[in-house]
């Protein structure tokens, strides 16, 4: 019985190799597929620091001439997993959050209450094209400026894999990973595409986050699992917890 991971390349392959080291059979299936935006960056605006929700935004960053100045600013990332990303590009003042945008949003404020960061300094936003929460506006209205920048978009994925496909259809996946609202939704409608949405509702549905599970539960999940927080290591606790108890 395998577990499927929808989350998108190339970290769906890092989720897999933790999945199988606990002894677990993985099926791939990304449901967002990553394309790179151009960097478009005002060499001259002055920032007081970057802020970054998801590691897709910083990569392929050190190939950007023009990211090259905002290396030497104190980057804001939501969590671990971000703020590594962070580092590989090249930032040497990362604070992650270890959180969701929530949380970024009130580290960000209090770093600003300790006079660690500029209330007047305008904040680089590195974002994707869809945005689950508006943490510019969120900040805006707490009285700081941001600059948003659009570095990447997740484009949804249309079709399951055929050895997907085929194993819900013969019942051999105990359990889907969820990361998204996106992707859940894309999981969705591929799998009523391919004709397995029953199968693949009936079992297993870990989700990194409650707003992800309404998605699921809406479209008539009953098994569905939610992290205790919104971050991978959390997820898979509860998948393990669930089917090796």
């Amino acid at each position: 019985m395998a577990v499927l991971v929808t989350r998108p390349q190339p970290d769906n392959e890092a989720t897999a190799a933790t999945l199988r080291a606990r002894g677990f059979e993985v099926l791939l299936a990304p449901m967002l597929r990553f394309e790179a935006l151009a960097l478009q960056d005002d060499a001259d605006a002055h920032y007081g620091a970057v802020i970054v929700t998801s590691a897709n935004a910083l990569r392929g960053f050190e190939q950007h001439p023009a990211g090259q100045r905002l290396l030497e600013l104190p980057l804001f990332a939501v969590g671990e997993h971000t703020a590594s990303a962070a580092r590989r590009a090249g930032f040497d003042r990362v604070i992650s959050a270890n959180g969701d945008a929530a949380a970024l949003r009130e580290e960000v404020l209090a770093r600003v209450r300790a006079k660690e960061l500029k209330k007047t300094s305008p904040l680089l936003y590195l974002a994707g094209a869809d945005l689950a929460r508006d943490l510019a506006g969120d900040l805006g209205e707490r009285g700081l400026t941001v600059v948003t920048q659009t570095t990447y978009r997740m484009i949804p994925v249309s079709d399951l894999p055929r050895e997907v496909s085929d194993g819900f259809a013969a019942h051999r996946i105990e359990a889907v990973l969820h990361y998204s609202r996106r992707s859940a939704r894309a999981f969705l409608e591929a799998a009523r595409a391919a004709g397995v949405e029953i199968s693949a509702l009936a079992i297993l549905q870990c989700s990194i986050s409650d707003p992800v599970a309404s998605i699921l539960r809406d479209a008539g999940a009953t098994q569905v699992l939610v992290a205790r927080s919104p971050d991978e290591n959390a997820l898979l606790e509860a998948l393990t917890r669930a089917l090796r108890p």
